[in-house]
C-alpha cells in the first residue's frame, strides 16, 4: 500500500519512478557514514527514531466520501481550515480517489512549509468536528509506519527480572562529611569531593564530551542533567554517576528542574520558515522517574515573552515557576493580562480558567506556601496605581494589597522561608525627572499581613543589590551612587522584638556591588566583581565585624556550599586568563587553588533539607563543644598526617640533594689528573696553596694620524 501510494504521488508530482537508480546514491561506510556523533555513547543502546525528513506532511482522516464532482468544494473547506496553520505548500494537498467509485477515500495529505506547522495542525485539529458524523483524526505522516507496525492480536510485555539499582543518596553518608561539587572546563566535565583537610579536591567522576552545552544538578542533588541535541538526560549514583533516564526533545536548549525533582522543563526554539514569523517554541514537561510527557506547550515565542528575566532572546526564562513548596504541588506562568496556574495532578488549569489580572507584568510564588505575589503597573496615565497583591492558591483568595504610587519599576525578593516579602520600589519625584527608591516590607506569617515602608537616609541613593539572610530576619542592601557605595544591614525585629524593622550598621565605602549570603545565615561575603576585579570581604553580621579581606582576580562567580563551611570563586572564560577556581573557608582563609584554561561550570551539589527536627538542631547547637571534640581530634591527626608527609617529603629531597652532592664529588675525585695536566703538573686544588701576582699589561688600542694646518703672520 505504501509503494502504491508513492507511485500515485509521484506520478501526480510528474516524476517517472522508473528513471530514478537510488542504488546509484554512494555514502561512506560505516552505519554513522563517517560522521560520529560527541554524545553517541549516550543513545547507542537506544532504538531511536530517525528523521525521515516527512515531518511537515499531516494525515487528515474521517473526511466525507464524496464524488468528483463534489472534490473541489471539500478541497476548499480543507485549504480554508488548514491554511490558517500554516503555509500549504504548492500541490501540498493531495486527496486520493478511488479508481472504482471515483470518489475520495475518507482521508488526505497536507504537505506545509515546516514542520512545525504541521505539529501545531495535528495539535489544533485533531479531534475537530466539521459535522456530527465527520470528526477529523490527525496524526503525523512520520507516524504512519509505526501505526502499521501495531500487530493484530495483543501480547502480553515481556515482564524483565527486577535489578536493584544503586543508592542516589550515597554520597550523603560519606564519612568525612564532605560536599562534592560538578565543573566543566574544555570539553571535560568531573565531579569531585572537597576535601578542605587534605587542601585539594578528590576526584569523584571524569567524563570527556558528557554535555554539549551546560551540566545542572536537581535541587535536592539527587541527578545531575546534561542537554545534548537529541534531547536531556539525568545521571547518579555512588560514584559510577550511570545514566538513569533521557527525556528525547530535539534541539533543547534550555531545562528547569521543579523543587521536589518530581518533573523536568525543557524548552527549544525553532527559526521559521518566513523570517518575518517570530520563533517557534516547544516546552515539554517530563516526569523525571518515568520519562513520560505529563504535559507539553507549544506556541510561538511571542506567547511566552511576558514576564521574567529574558534568559532567551524574545523568551522569558524560566516559563514556568513552580510552587507550592516541594510538593511540587502548582505551576504557573504570566500571559496578556493573566496568569495561569496548573496543577500537577491532571496538569489542567485550576478551575479550568486563567486568573484574569489586568496588565500584570510580573509575578512570584512563596518558597514555602502556595501564594502568588503579583505586580501590576500603573494605568491611565496615572490614574490607576500600581499595586502588590498576594493571592492564594487554590481558592485564589485576595490575602493581601497594597497600591503604589508614582511608579517607574518595582522588584519582589522572597525570604527563604516565606517569612517576609520585601517589595523594591522604584518611585518618580514630584518633577518626574528623577526617581527614588523605597522597600515596602510585607510580614507574610503575621495576623493581617501588616506592611512597613522603608526608606534609606539618602532617598536617592541607587540600589545595586539587595539580598535577604536565609532562614533569618536580617537582609542587606548595597546603595549609592559613588565607585565606593556602601552596605547596610536591616533587621526585621528592633532590639525588643517588638516587630518593628531596624537598622543593625552601615558599612561605608565598600568595593562590592554583589551580595552572597551563607546558606545557614551569619556570615556574607561582599563581592566586588566585574569593575572591582574580584574583592572580598568575609563579614560575620551576629557580631558586625570584618573576619577577613581578599581578592580573586577577575573572579565571575561566587558560591557558597550548601552547608555554608566553604565558599567558591571562580573566573570563568570570559576573561581569557586566570580561569579557574579557588575553595575558600567561611573565615575568609584561602584553601586551595586550581588553575583550568578554557573553564565554564562550578557548581555545588545541593543537599536536600535536614532530617533533625528544629528541637534537635537546636539541642545540637547547644552541646556544640561536646560534638566537635571528635572531629577537633580527627582534624588533629589529619594536620599531624599531613605534617609528617611534609617531613617525608622534605626527608626525600634532602636525600636527593645528598646524593647528587656525592655523585658531583665522586666526578671530581676522578677527573683530578686531568685538573693537574692543565695546571702543569700542580697537583692542588686548595686554592689557598697558590700565590696571587699582580701583572700589568699594556695594551694599544688604536692610533690615528691627522695633519694640522697653521697660518703663520708675516
Amino acid at each position: 500500500m505504501a509503494d502504491a501510494m508513492i507511485e500515485e504521488r509521484a506520478a501526480l508530482l510528474g516524476i517517472d519512478m522508473s528513471q530514478i537508480d537510488l542504488d546509484s546514491v554512494q555514502l561512506p561506510p560505516g552505519e554513522d557514514f563517517g560522521i560520529v556523533s560527541d554524545d553517541e555513547d549516550l543513545y547507542q543502546e537506544d532504538n531511536l527514531e530517525l528523521d525521515t525528513g516527512l515531518g511537515n506532511i499531516i494525515i487528515v482522516d474521517n473526511l466525507p466520501v464524496v464524488p468528483r464532482e463534489k472534490f473541489e468544494k471539500l478541497e476548499g473547506v480543507i485549504r480554508k481550515i488548514y491554511g490558517q496553520i500554516g503555509v500549504i505548500k504548492d500541490d501540498g494537498l493531495w486527496m486520493p480517489l478511488d479508481p472504482d467509485t471515483q470518489k475520495t477515500l475518507g482521508y488526505c495529505f497536507i504537505e506545509y512549509n515546516t514542520a512545525q506547522e504541521a505539529e501545531l495542525a495535528k495539535e489544533k485539529t485533531n479531534g475537530y468536528k466539521l459535522d456530527r458524523a465527520h470528526i477529523f483524526a490527525v496524526s503525523m505522516f512520520e507516524d504512519f509506519d509505526r501505526f502499521m507496525r501495531v500487530p493484530d492480536e495483543w501480547a502480553p510485555p515481556e515482564t524483565k527480572p527486577y535489578t536493584p539499582g544503586e543508592n542516589l543518596q550515597q554520597w550523603l553518608t560519606d564519612e568525612k562529611a564532605r560536599d562534592q561539587f560538578v565543573i566543566r572546563a574544555g570539553s571535560d566535565t568531573e565531579v569531585l569531593w572537597n576535601d578542605a583537610r587534605q587542601l585539594k579536591p578528590e576526584p569523584v567522576h571524569r567524563r570527556a564530551f558528557w554535555t554539549e552545552s551546560f551540566v545542572q544538578w536537581s535541587p535536592l542533588g539527587t541527578y545531575l542533567a546534561t542537554v545534548h541535541r537529541q534531547g536531556s538526560a539525568v545521571w547518579g549514583g555512588a560514584s559510577t554517576f550511570n545514566r538513569l533516564m533521557r527525556y528525547a526533545h530535539p534541539q533543547v536548549k534550555l531545562i528547569d528542574f521543579s523543587p521536589g525533582e518530581k518533573y523536568l522543563v525543557t524548552y527549544s526554539s525553532h527559526e521559521p520558515s518566513n523570517p518575518r514569523d517570530p520563533q517557534r517554541v516547544v516546552i515539554n514537561i517530563f516526569d523525571v522517574r518515568t520519562g513520560k510527557i505529563m504535559r507539553d506547550f507549544k506556541g510561538s515565542a511571542d506567547d511566552f515573552a511576558v514576564g521574567g528575566t529574558g534568559a532567551v532572546t524574545g523568551v522569558s526564562w524560566p516559563v514556568f515557576r513552580w510552587g507550592g513548596g516541594r510538593d511540587d504541588q502548582y505551576f504557573a506562568r504570566i500571559g496578556k493580562s493573566v496568569v495561569s496556574v496548573y496543577e500537577t495532578e491532571t496538569f489542567s488549569l485550576i478551575d479550568k480558567k486563567s486568573l484574569k489580572v489586568e496588565n500584570v507584568m510580573d509575578f512570584c510564588w512563596s518558597p514555602t506556601d502556595p501564594i502568588l505575589a503579583l505586580y501590576v503597573p500603573e494605568l491611565g496615565g496615572g490614574n490607576q496605581p500600581a499595586r502588590v497583591s498576594l493571592v492564594q492558591i487554590p481558592s485564589k483568595e485576595e490575602l493581601r494589597q497594597k497600591n503604589l504610587f508614582s511608579v517607574s519599576d518595582c522588584k519582589m525578593y522572597w525570604q527563604s522561608n516565606g517569612d517576609y516579602l520585601a517589595v523594591k520600589v522604584d518611585r518618580y519625584t514630584k518633577t518626574k525627572k528623577s526617581t527614588y527608591t523605597g522597600f515596602e516590607l510585607f510580614r507574610i506569617k503575621e495576623r493581617d499581613i501588616p506592611i512597613e515602608v522603608l526608606e534609606l537616609e539618602n532617598k536617592n541613593d541607587k540600589i545595586i543589590a539587595f539580598a535577604w539572610e536565609p532562614k533569618g530576619h536580617r537582609f542587606a542592601v548595597i546603595h549609592g551612587d559613588g565607585p565606593r557605595p556602601d552596605v547596610s544591614f536591616y533587621s526585621m525585629r528592633s532590639g525588643n522584638n517588638t516587630g518593628r524593622v531596624s537598622k543593625l550598621t552601615t558599612l561605608k565605602g565598600k568595593q562590592a556591588n554583589a551580595l552572597f549570603w551563607s546558606p545557614a545565615g551569619r556570615y556574607i561575603i561582599l563581592a566586588g566583581l566585574k569593575n572591582f576585579n574580584g574583592q572580598l570581604e568575609f563579614y560575620n553580621v551576629d557580631e558586625l565585624e570584618t573576619m577577613a579581606t581578599a581578592e580573586h582576580f577577575m573572579a565571575t562567580d561566587v558560591e557558597w556550599d550548601p552547608t555554608g563551611r566553604y565558599v567558591a570563586t571562580a573566573v570563568t572564560s570570559v576573561h581569557e586568563m586566570e580561569n579557574g577556581f579557588n575553595i575558600w573557608s567561611f573565615n575568609g582563609k584561602l584553601l586551595y587553588r586550581i588553575l583550568k584554561d578554557h573553564f565554564f561550570q562550578f557548581l555545588w551539589r545541593p543537599r536536600p533539607p535536614s532530617l533533625l527536627s528544629p528541637e534537635k538542631e537546636e539541642e545540637i547547637a547547644k552541646n556544640l563543644k561536646k560534638y566537635s571534640k571528635k572531629y577537633e581530634a580527627e582534624d588533629q591527626d589529619v594536620s599531624m598526617l599531613l605534617s609528617e608527609q611534609d617531613r617525608e617529603k622534605r626527608k626525600m629531597l634532602k636525600d636527593e640533594w645528598e646524593k647528587w652532592v656525592s655523585r658531583w664529588k665522586q666526578m671530581h675525585e676522578e677527573e683530578k689528573l686531568d685538573r693537574q695536566n692543565l695546571r702543569d703538573g700542580e697537583a692542588s686544588d686548595e686554592e689557598e696553596e697558590y700565590e696571587a701576582k699582580e701583572v700589568e699589561v699594556e695594551e694599544l688600542l688604536d692610533v690615528s694620524e691627522e695633519v694640522l694646518s697653521f697660518d703663520f703672520e708675516e
